[in-house]
């Protein structure tokens, strides 16, 4: 709940025009010349698609994340840190936007009851203003933040409710080694008719190199996913060089509706997630003011 966008403030100026008479008559009191409002804006550290960020605010946040930062014993540069606030201000924001354009809204009895409850899970009222106090927040604009926090996860579980439960997937053994020249001689066992799960218990003696099921876009290496998705049942893929070493794969089975874990179905969530908001970024007018 650190990243919140404020209402832009606005000064009114207004002028009025002193009453005048003429030394001939009676004094005549002339109508009063009054200018239209004036906002004087303030200084943004992002704009998106019209809507900004104060500056006040950015500092604000990046106060908090260099103390947790220090708190963790993290070291980033500042760069590091402009670019990850603004970036979480920007998917904040083009959420935001999409569940407003897809007619979410908070009302206030919700957003209070949040509040309530947030009170509750910190002890008491006063022990929530009190941590607001420590971390840059007033009531106000922790409840701003709060506000578009939710109005962000509304949008955010909209898109990533729309990975299915089930996908194809593949059940598969692996040889891993780190050193190529062994990689080459297991696959020429392979090919000369060696039993794959015989194999692959010389190499791994717990598991045997079963990595179980798993869907597409799942595996941490992509060029291993690419490769062993391209096989059908009983086949095995040549050597394949990733950062984890020298992989070679064997398809045990194959299922075209197989049950997502929950690890599965959270990456190709997070994939679906990180897909939109590229396509948003694309689609909008961000324009960063902080260096």
């Amino acid at each position: 709940m650190k990243r919140y966008l404020l209402p832009i403030l606005m000064m009114l100026i207004m002028l009025t025009a002193c009453n005048t008479a003429t030394p001939t008559a009676a004094p005549t009191e002339l109508p009063t010349a009054t200018l239209e409002p004036t906002p004087i804006p303030l200084p943004m550290a992002v704009v998106v698609n019209g809507e900004g960020v104060l500056l006040s605010d950015y500092q604000a946040e990046l106060a908090r994340l260099q103390q947790a930062q220090t708190e963790l014993g993290q070291v980033t540069t500042p760069e590091e840190q402009r670019d990850r606030i603004i970036n979480n201000y920007v998917d904040l924001l083009l959420l935001a936007q999409a569940a407003g354009q897809n007619g979410f809204s908070l009302d206030d009895a919700t957003l209070q009851a949040r509040l309530d409850k947030l009170a509750i899970d910190a002890g008491g009222a006063e022990q929530l203003s009190a941590w607001q106090a420590a971390n840059g927040y007033t009531a106000d604009t922790f409840k701003t933040a709060l506000r578009l926090e939710i109005t962000a996860v509304w949008q955010r579980d909209q898109i990533i409710n729309t990975v299915p439960t089930t996908a194809e997937q593949i059940h598969a053994l692996q040889i891993l080694v780190q050193d190529e020249a062994n990689a080459l001689d297991a696959l020429q066992k392979l090919k000369d008719g060696t039993n794959f799960a015989e194999l692959a218990l010389l190499y791994d003696r717990t598991s045997g190199g079963d990595i179980g099921w798993f869907a597409a876009g799942t595996l941490t290496q992509p060029e291993v996913d690419a490769a062993v998705f391209a096989l059908q049942i009983g086949q095995f893929t040549e050597v394949i060089k990733s950062a984890l070493g020298y992989h070679i794969l064997y398809v045990v089975d194959r299922e075209p509706e197989h049950p997502l874990s929950v690890d599965g179905r959270r990456i190709l969530q997070e994939a679906a997630l990180a897909k939109w908001l590229e396509a948003a970024r694309a689609a909008s007018s961000i324009e960063v003011l902080v260096q």
